[in-house]
């Protein structure tokens, strides 16, 4: 298996080299003029983006999966609640207001509200992950003292 990886691993590097040198070569100007053009030359690598992302999608889904049956499940869904706790705290404490787009649509005030939220779970996540980063080297620090 490991001996497969390796080999698709060149394969997809070597491909994704070539399609990229082959946009360098047609030129920007030559890209922004002709959709036809853009569309042979950019979407050929778009689909090898594509499909390395569901290759990448899948292969967490399965080891997730395979990691609730044969590990600790209560771990699991401690760490699935926390994540819902965040999600929702910061669901409540967003705020959202009509926004027009670019595009002349407009985004609802719920769908703004998504969108803070989501924001603002990043944030709560960040600081969290930054806290147990230094709370374990100050632990260490303290071990080795």
């Amino acid at each position: 298996m490991s001996k497969f990886l390796k080999i698709f691993k060149i394969v997809v590097g070597v491909l994704g080299a070539i399609l990229f040198f082959r946009i360098l070569n047609t030129g920007d100007e030559a890209l922004e003029l002709d959709a036809v053009l853009q569309s042979s030359v950019v979407s050929p690598l778009m689909y090898v983006a594509y499909a390395i992302l569901l290759l990448c999608i899948l292969s967490v889904l399965v080891f997730v999966v395979k990691g609730l049956f044969t590990g600790n499940v209560k771990n699991t869904l401690i760490g699935l609640g926390s994540f819902i706790v965040v999600l929702i705290v910061s669901f409540l404490v967003s705020e959202g207001q009509e926004t027009a787009l670019r595009d002349g649509e407009v985004l609802s005030a719920y769908g703004s509200r998504w969108v803070s939220a989501g924001l603002t779970m990043f944030y709560i996540l960040v600081a969290i992950s930054i806290l147990a980063i230094v709370a374990s080297n100050l632990k260490g620090l303290i071990a080795k003292s």
